[in-house]
């Protein structure tokens, strides 16, 4: 780890990372040829990747400039003459964040005012406040890294092509007061990212569901959860009439009719599950796949080629999407689709 933050370069890409797993970022963005190089706690810069984002960043934004200086005054109109200076006619969705660590939360405050500082000095007729509306409109999601060590970096993203639309990809969900764990954050963040999600009618299959984490969650938006775990769910879900608990494995169970969702949330061995995965998109038994994938301690990013195959060649999954959410530790998300 370098001992003080170093400089982004312009035209390279800055990915932000949960603290710790920068070594696993940077093994993927070197086996990409993207020539990676670590600036900081949670910070790693690159080449442009093509193909899928890297699975260990939680968002990446080309660089427009690196600033230096000390002057919050100076820092706000540097970086509002970077912005102005972008290509295109697009309007931009600003956001300033720090690095996911005790230095970069503690710039927290910092971050806040020069988010509003360089707003206020960008014309109002092509800001947008909200990076959904930004994504529809076909906007620049325009980064403000507030690093330690007097960095800050100006970058952008299209906000169709971002891997986060939250700033830093740092997507906080709330925990319900009735939320037996943090489980069910993790699943509101992977559904936070997909296009659509289960809705009112939909058969959803809730993989190794006790305690209820996700089925709960489900079950909140209208569907019917099948949930199918060994071990009892809480005692509400018992008895409400749009969850059908099977108790047996998740390995042995076989579904009566195809599904709309797969869900799973196992604490069980990597390619195990990934080839139980596989299995319901080789039978046609799931149109939409969301499932964690437990990470080992050492060789992260081997074992994730090989979950990457088992759900594509082997399962004939689609449109798979690996990441590790902001709400994830050790462990991935996995969503993916089977065509009609």
């Amino acid at each position: 780890m370098p001992a003080r933050t170093l400089a982004a370069r312009p035209g390279r890409w800055l990915w932000t990372c949960r603290a710790g797993f920068e070594a696993h970022l940077f093994e993927e963005l070197e086996w990409a040829g993207a020539e990676p190089r670590l600036l900081g706690e949670a910070l790693v810069e690159s080449d442009a990747v093509s193909g899928p984002p890297p699975a260990f960043a939680r968002a990446g934004y080309q660089v427009a400039v690196t600033l230096t200086a000390t002057n919050p005054e100076a820092i706000a109109d540097a970086a509002a003459r970077a912005v102005l200076a972008l290509p295109g006619r697009a309007p931009w969705a600003v956001q300033a964040f720090t690095p996911d660590t005790p230095r970069g939360n503690a710039l927290a405050p910092v971050a806040e005012a020069l988010e509003s500082a360089v707003s206020a000095r960008l014309p109002a007729e092509r800001r947008i406040e909200d990076a959904q509306r930004a994504r529809e409109a076909g906007a620049l999601l325009v980064s403000l890294c507030v690093a330690p060590d007097e960095v800050t970096v100006v970058g952008a993203v299209h906000a169709r092509e971002a891997v986060s639309l939250a700033a830093g990809g740092r997507r906080r969900m709330r925990r319900a007061g009735d939320a037996p764990s943090r489980a069910a954050m993790k699943l509101e963040e992977a559904l936070d990212g997909l296009a659509f999600e289960p809705g009112r009618g939909d058969v959803c299959v809730d993989l190794g569901a006790a305690p209820g984490g996700w089925t709960q969650r489900l079950v909140s938006r209208g569907a019917k959860v099948v949930a199918v775990d060994p071990a009892r769910l809480m005692p509400e879900l018992t008895g409400n009439p749009r969850v059908k608990h099977v108790q047996e494995s998740a390995f042995a169970y076989a579904p009566d009719e195809p599904a709309d969702w797969l869900f799973c949330d196992m604490a069980w061995r990597p390619l195990e599950v990934a080839q139980l995965l596989a299995k319901w998109g080789r039978r046609g038994w799931a149109q939409h796949l969301v499932a964690n994938i437990k990470l080992p301690m050492k060789d992260k990013n081997p074992l994730l080629l090989r979950v990457r195959h088992t759900l594509v060649q082997e399962g004939g999954w689609e449109g798979l999407t690996v990441r590790q959410l902001y709400h994830d530790r050790d462990e991935v998300t996995v969503t993916a689709h089977k065509m009609k």
